[in-house]
């Protein structure tokens, strides 16, 4: 039986405070400006990558610089996806933390629906990819459809989901972090072959002092911009280099330097500081650049693309990502819905949560991320996972894209007329 609205039923997707909305709005349009750049990014790659250009962006691409001595002599790409997406996750980590103590997953209760819903958005994915691969040498990529790309899939909203509730902007936001904290988890234990004890321990130790002093110095560095690069920084490039030899993938640094800052419940602090100051350099720079290095595949022409749409691998991400992340997130919401005392708010609808699913299909940078962990054996099947992501990621926001422009056309409901987060 449906649940009926009294003080035992708890209203999923509810709005949160002023200043939790108001973080939440000028979080998006950081994320919006950051999805375009994105965008374009991955645009120019896969025309460099199709063009008589493709010689250079690959020599480009595979260029090594670095210092061997330390294992640190790594391609363009790897710098990319090793290096600056690092800078990525340590946003990841900050607005994790910043969830947890201050934002929506602070109190089980609000947070049982969009981590639920992120939970179901893993799993059928993951099984449908697995249902195609089972038993083929492809099978360790199931984890590439599972992810959300925040960055573009809030550029989709910015063009055409203006219409859609507050409330619901914000779990699409509640998702993706669930959601990465999951696709942080993967990476970690599952496409980690060997760890190394002594670089890992080691790593602890500029962790740690990295923490005290973030804390212990808060406003110090909150006021001071030089301050954090000159000490911070240093102490983040050490622990990076130390994770990176320890075997485990670098970026799970950032994700640890992240959770490293303090956050205050009531107000701007060094982590509001910090993602002010370091969101444009992620959005802006370190992922459109990973982007432009991993997006640029070799089409090659109608021929290249029917291989590609015959190559199980390929097929369980474009099927994970389009069907399985709005069923699985979907269905995750009703279960939860149906079983427990959480109610939709009356400004959502059934037919956003679709669009809201159809968007988080958007897998985009982490599941290139995941695709150049998982698909190594065989640099063809790594062709056609890139190509997939691209073309997978590119129809959810069509699809989702169409679908928030015919709701917009028909009119919303009153309930949904309240203020709009872009």
């Amino acid at each position: 039986m449906p649940h009926t609205d009294n003080q035992s039923t708890r209203r999923a997707f509810r709005r949160g405070h002023v200043a939790e909305t108001r973080r939440v709005v000028e979080l998006l349009r950081r994320e919006a400006v950051g999805g375009f750049l994105l965008v374009g990014a991955a645009i120019t790659a896969i025309v460099m990558a199709n063009s008589p250009a493709a010689d250079l962006y690959q020599r480009f691409r595979d260029t090594r610089i670095g210092y061997e001595p330390w294992h640190l002599e790594l391609t363009v790409g790897q710098w990319a996806s090793d290096g600056l997406l690092a800078i990525f996750f340590f946003l990841v980590g900050l607005e994790l933390k910043r969830e947890l103590v201050a934002g929506q997953l602070r109190s089980a209760r609000a947070a049982i629906v969009p981590v639920f819903a992120a939970v179901g958005g893993v799993i059928a994915p993951a099984l449908l990819y697995l249902a195609i691969n089972w038993g083929r040498e492809g099978v360790d990529g199931w984890a590439i459809p599972t992810a959300t790309d925040i960055a573009f899939a809030v550029a989709v909203l910015a063009v055409v989901g203006r219409g859609l509730p507050a409330s619901l902007r914000l779990f699409l936001l509640t998702l993706a972090v669930v959601d990465d904290l999951i696709a942080i988890a993967i990476i970690a234990v599952v496409y980690t072959e060997k760890v190394n004890l002594t670089p890992l321990l080691a790593a602890t130790v500029p962790v740690a002092v990295f923490g005290i002093l973030a804390h212990r110095y808060a406003d110090w560095f909150a006021l001071r911009r030089w301050a954090a690069w000159a000490v911070l920084l240093p102490l983040g490039v050490v622990a990076w280099a130390l994770v990176h030899a320890s075997g485990i993938h670098a970026t799970i640094a950032g994700v640890a330097l992240g959770f490293m800052i303090p956050v205050r419940g009531g107000g701007a602090g060094l982590a509001e500081q910090f993602e002010h100051r370091f969101r444009p350099i992620s959005a802006g720079f370190a992922v459109p650049a990973f982007a432009f290095l991993s997006a640029g595949v070799a089409v090659g022409g109608l021929t290249g693309l029917g291989e590609v749409f015959t190559d199980p691998v390929a097929l369980g991400i474009l099927i994970g990502l389009v069907i399985g992340k709005p069923v699985g997130i979907l269905a995750a919401t009703w279960l939860t819905v149906r079983f427990t005392s959480s109610a939709l708010d009356p400004s959502v609808r059934w037919a956003d949560l679709t669009c809201v699913g159809v968007l988080a299909g958007i897998g985009f940078t982490v599941s290139l991320l995941v695709t150049e962990l998982s698909l190594t054996a065989d640099s063809t099947t790594l062709e056609h996972g890139k190509t997939a992501v691209v073309i997978a990621s590119a129809l959810a926001a069509v699809l989702a894209g169409a679908a928030l422009a015919l709701r917009n056309r028909r009119g919303k409901p009153a309930a949904a007329t309240g203020p709009t987060l872009l």
